[in-house]
């Protein structure tokens, strides 16, 4: 179930791309690859309400010619109302993100470590907002597989040593 899942979200992200894109592996709940210039961990959530004409993930980027290691990178399952604020909660623990209407990230650089921290540990991970109706939207993520992910997308995408 989980591949077909991955499959579906392989074209999602990107069709244009797809002759260059690399599947690095599938990690129970997560999935890694790697096209032309970055490296990912991604999932869809396994509980959300029903998207507005795009696919919701989450997604941990490794783009080396940028200098970004390992940047969250949330794509809502519903637009956000203006002034919303977006947290993400893994386990007990609060982030805010910053957000655009579809997509949301974390604030800074620390934010993105501390996050990617308490992935490698946590199990669900929860991603709320209000929507442009003002309903409260919650896009439920299992965190099983994401430090594996997490972990091939960055050696994937680390310097070569020469």
């Amino acid at each position: 179930m989980n591949r077909i899942l991955f499959v579906f979200l392989f074209f999602a992200l990107g069709a244009p791309a797809f002759a260059q894109r690399e599947s690095l592996g599938i990690f129970s709940f997560w999935g890694a690859f790697r096209d032309s210039g970055r490296c990912y961990a991604v999932a869809q959530p396994f509980q959300s309400p029903r998207p507005e004409g795009w696919q919701p993930f989450a997604a941990v980027d490794y783009r080396p010619g940028d200098g970004v290691r390992g940047q969250l990178h949330v794509r809502l399952s519903r637009e956000k109302r203006a002034g919303s604020a977006v947290l993400l909660r893994i386990d007990g623990r609060s982030f805010q993100l910053v957000a655009g209407a579809r997509d949301a990230w974390a604030p800074d650089a620390r934010a993105d470590i501390e996050i990617r921290t308490a992935m490698r540990t946590g199990i669900d991970m929860v991603v709320e907002t209000r929507s442009t109706r003002g309903a409260l939207v919650r896009d439920h993520y299992r965190l099983r597989g994401a430090a594996t992910a997490i972990d091939a997308a960055a050696i994937a995408c680390a310097p070569r040593r020469r």
